[in-house]
């Protein structure tokens, strides 16, 4: 699951209530007293990623009794495939990119003194043992800590049963790697098995040329001209890493332009970086397939043009791997494209079976995972609980400069669905910025026309997942643009045009 991870659900993902109070109990699945399910309920996890193992820790707080089946280990692909490896590879990448204002900031080299420290290079096969050495050591973290809190771990496949006993509980299976089956009973479930990259029929993986975002940390060398078939953020993220490493990078976009769902203003500035930083980009190009061809590839698009490369990442979305887990015979309802429905507390219609993260398709965000799954588990054995709220989460690109994002957007204003105020101020005039070489990035704040309250924002900025942080405690406590404007910051300070964004967007006589 991608903090990489991509926009809200459309037509087909699980149409799951995301605002608003809590609504009707699905039929079967009344919320359950503590007294009926507290003092050592058997709960049963399928997947150790973010959903699965934060709803593993509240379980276990909550004094269930917690088996969590994982094939991967803890922490699942988005801890070692996804979402850690990734930020990791784009961390060695960032550093590269302070290095572009360099000249500016009256840095030289002995060896190369026109062009800055420009003799510095990434080792690929360093930073992908790297990469892999700290997804490792993350996911065995996160298994001392649930086995510190009395979680059993069971390193293998998981499925539901069908069948019900007369006092509500179900049988799990669970598959281990040597082919052993051992069978589970729980009074609750969770399913939270996440997702895996999208296949085209077309473009085969095969590991080496071919690859997906989960196979791109077995690469040794620096490709030479790596052409990345999508652009959402997935495809950015890496197009955006690789040509910062110093690689070759086409960007294949089948829309208009680059992160299609994003800010139409940050996602214009991220293509016009990427395209003065060399990268090309195709846009309104659609790859037709990818064929292997010796050292290389060839990459066809529907008009009928070849793009040659070394190496391509197909990065076109992923799949729910809910496929032969029992979700049916269960009685879990899943959507046409496998997501598993569910509500704002994580529920299916299964009775007593929760699901969280990327299986269920509300929004692929590994904070998002985490959430469902501690609301799923608050909610089963009978605690406080608050609905699962989309209007408050905050998300983030991972490109250089970095894109986040909370609450209301300037297309919300545009269709009129929000009457909101918009202000838009360029990092360039920001003093930090000037003095750190700064000179590409925003921030952006809309807020009701009538209240000031804030309603929602944009940052792109160098660790502009930092940066997001005002904003989203505004949007989160419905503060007004001067509440934000009267905090003080520290001059000179990035988020001091924070502030600023919101002093402009005063609404005279308003009362903070």
């Amino acid at each position: 699951m991608s903090q990489t991870t991509s926009a809200p659900p459309t037509a087909g993902a699980a149409p799951a209530p995301t605002t608003g109070p809590s609504t009707t109990p699905h039929a079967g699945t009344e919320r359950p007293g503590p007294s009926e399910v507290r003092g050592g309920s058997r709960v049963v996890i399928l997947g150790g990623g973010p959903g699965g193992y934060e709803g593993a820790l509240v379980a276990a707080q909550l004094g269930a009794r917690v088996t969590l089946i994982e094939r991967h280990g803890p922490g699942g692909s988005a801890v070692l495939t996804d979402v850690v490896p990734s930020k990791t590879l784009i961390a060695t990448a960032e550093w590269l990119t302070v290095t572009d204002s360099a000249h500016e900031l009256g840095i030289r080299s002995d060896e190369v003194p026109e062009s800055g420290i420009g003799d510095l290079y990434a080792d690929l096969g360093v930073v992908n043992a790297r990469v892999r050495e700290l997804a490792a050591r993350q996911s065995d973290d996160i298994r001392g800590r649930l086995v510190r809190e009395g979680v059993e771990i069971v390193d293998g496949t998981g499925a539901l049963g069908g069948v019900l006993s007369a006092g509500g509980t179900r049988r799990v299976t669970a598959t281990l790697a040597d082919g052993t089956v051992r069978e589970l009973e729980a009074e609750m479930v969770l399913v939270a098995t996440g997702a895996t990259p999208r296949v085209l029929p077309t473009a085969e993986p095969d590991g080496e040329r071919i690859l997906t975002w989960a196979q791109m940390y077995a690469l040794d060398e620096l490709p030479e001209h790596l052409v990345v078939v999508g652009s959402g953020v997935t495809g950015a993220e890496f197009a955006s890493a690789y040509n910062s490493l110093g690689a070759r990078v086409t960007l294949v976009s089948s829309r208009h332009r680059v992160l299609p769902g994003e800010d139409a203003d940050a996602a214009g500035l991220i293509e016009d970086v990427f395209r003065r930083r060399g990268m090309t980009v195709l846009s309104r190009s659609r790859a037709a397939a990818v064929r292997r061809v010796g050292d290389g590839v060839e990459v066809e698009l529907t008009d009928g043009r070849v793009v040659e490369g070394s190496h391509c990442l197909v990065a076109v979305g992923g799949v729910p791997a809910t496929d032969g887990i029992g979700l049916e015979e269960a009685g879990v309802e899943r959507t046409g494209s496998g997501h598993v429905v569910v509500d704002r507390v994580s529920r299916t219609r299964a009775f007593r079976v929760y699901a969280a993260g990327d299986c269920t398709g509300v929004l692929p965000l590994a904070s998002v995972a985490a959430m469902q799954g501690r609301i799923a588990m608050w909610h089963a054995l009978g605690d406080a609980v608050q609905p699962l709220d989309l209007s408050i989460v905050s998300a983030n690109i991972f490109t250089a400069p970095e894109i986040a994002t909370i609450g209301a957007t300037a297309e919300d204003c545009a269709s009129g669905s929000v009457d909101g105020a918009i202000s838009m101020l360029p990092l360039a005039r920001n003093p930090r910025a000037k003095m750190l070489g700064i000179a590409d990035g925003f921030v952006k704040m809309i807020s009701d026309r009538a209240t000031g309250t804030v309603l929602g924002g944009v940052v792109v900025a160098p660790r502009a997942s930092e940066l997001i942080l005002p904003i989203t405690l505004a949007v989160t406590h419905r503060l007004t643009v001067d509440q934000v404007a009267n905090a003080f910051t520290i001059y000179p300070s990035l988020s001091g045009s924070i502030t600023e964004a919101a002093r402009t967007l005063h609404v005279a006589g308003s009362e903070s």
